[in-house]
């Protein structure tokens, strides 16, 4: 039985925008393109979305529907960041991560040690992370697998937490709607629609016969989908390009010898983290991130420096001078060279060579 979180930031565009511009809160905005140039919203607050302004939606429409609405222009750079920053808190508790974007993403905690294995409290505690170093919120479901983890990190959008244990999945998923099953799109929807189906609880009347007639082989994924099981394990698609460690301070360090002075305490958790890697991996440019108080940051590597405390603490003071203010985060990390792509794609050169020798 695994037990699986889905973890998604809640309007993760405009919560960043909101963040790091209190005057932006409580009034409708979005995030997306300008309307005289036929942009499009990427995600909007909640205050936008009570008048029916929505993803994917023509900045023009949104405009139409709500003329109040302030539309600012997407900073990627940041919202990266900031992705980084929680998938940083999500490795704490495992590497099984499967990220689906930005802002969401998949963990198997079946096997982790903290909070006595209980994936409950896991992700109340990355929830608390989260709001307490990045300052956004993020919604959390629990469920032993994939499909009904996402249904429940939306139940109590925003900000909340939603639990399915093995016991309750029956009951939950028979008076669930077909509409929230995965792959159930409009079309499908109104299919299963038109022949009685808009439960689970209907679907299940159905045998795996009946319905793979109707639908092909996705029929065999709705019979499946409709007692709640989905077998789908998560996948850790990538494979690493560096290892790091980064910690947001509660109170600003006001100068270059208060970054300094923890120094130590970051290096010794990078070591931690780098005696975790397996023999595919090769640690190699140190680097350090530097975020100030005014949410400007910045990053600096050097090839063919060392990877001791010293080599930290120079790049650390050429990094502080960039900006000389008082700083919010601090970060320090190794890239990788991954020795197993590197062996395939020896591999591959000669089997081509090979082939052009035959």
């Amino acid at each position: 039985m695994r037990k699986i979180i889905h973890v998604d930031a809640d309007c993760f565009y405009a919560a960043i925008e909101m963040r790091d511009d209190p005057r932006l809160a409580r009034r409708p905005m979005a995030v997306g393109g300008a309307a005289d140039r036929r942009g499009v919203i990427a995600t909007c607050n909640y205050e936008a979305r009570a008048y029916g302004v929505r993803s994917a939606m023509s900045s023009a429409h949104a405009l139409k529907l709500c003329p109040d609405l302030l539309i600012v222009r997407p900073r990627m750079e940041v919202y990266r960041e900031v992705s980084r920053e929680i998938h940083a808190i999500l490795r704490d508790y495992t590497e099984l991560i499967e990220p689906l974007s930005l802002d969401e993403a998949y963990l198997d905690v079946t096997g982790s040690p903290h909070f006595a294995g209980s994936a409950t409290r896991i992700a109340q505690d990355i929830r608390r992370r989260v709001a307490a170093q990045l300052h956004i919120t993020v919604s959390a479901g629990v469920a032993p697998n994939k499909f009904l983890a996402k249904i429940a990190s939306d139940w109590r959008k925003p900000d909340g937490l939603f639990v399915i244990t093995p016991e309750q999945v029956d009951e939950f998923v028979a008076a669930l709607p077909v509409s929230k099953l995965h792959g159930v799109g409009k079309v499908t929807a109104d299919k299963l629609a038109r022949l009685g189906i808009r439960t689970c609880l209907e679907l299940r009347d159905w045998d795996r016969l009946a319905l793979a007639r109707e639908f092909g082989s996705f029929g065999e994924r709705l019979w499946k989908l409709a007692r709640g099981i989905d077998e789908r394990p998560v996948q850790v698609d990538s494979r690493r390009q560096s290892v790091s460690v980064e910690t947001t301070y509660d109170q600003d360090l006001p100068d270059l010898p208060a970054c300094l002075a923890r120094l130590p305490e970051l290096y010794e958790q990078l070591g931690r983290r780098l005696a975790r890697l397996d023999s595919s991996y090769r640690a190699d440019k140190p680097f350090v991130k530097v975020k100030f108080h005014d949410f400007t940051q910045t990053t600096l590597e050097q090839a063919g420096a060392a990877r001791d405390l010293d080599s930290y603490r120079q790049l650390l003071a050429q990094a502080h001078a960039r900006g000389g203010k008082p700083v919010r985060l601090l970060g320090i990390g190794v890239r990788l060279i991954d020795l197993k792509a590197m062996g395939e794609q020896l591999e591959l050169f000669e089997s081509e060579k090979a082939g052009l020798l035959d």
